[in-house]
């Protein structure tokens, strides 16, 4: 299991995986608004997405759990 966590604060301005989609390393799963930029969050192994934990719009901070594979 692995998580991907927010590189930085901000605002997560789109979700691009569900729970269940299988990804791979270096595929886009969340785009965070920091600094009136969209940055874009590369999922740092493969595997099947088991929770997403947060919602478009929630603010989070650095170190944050945005998603959880397994």
């Amino acid at each position: 299991m692995a998580n991907i966590e927010s590189p930085m604060a901000g605002k997560v301005f789109q979700i691009l995986v569900n729970v269940g989609d299988t990804i791979a390393e270096d595929d886009e799963v969340i785009i965070l608004e920091a600094l009136k930029m969209e940055n874009p969050v590369y999922a740092p192994e493969g595997g099947v997405v088991k929770e997403v934990q947060v919602k478009e719009g929630q603010q989070v901070g650095e170190g944050d759990v945005l998603v959880v594979l397994e």
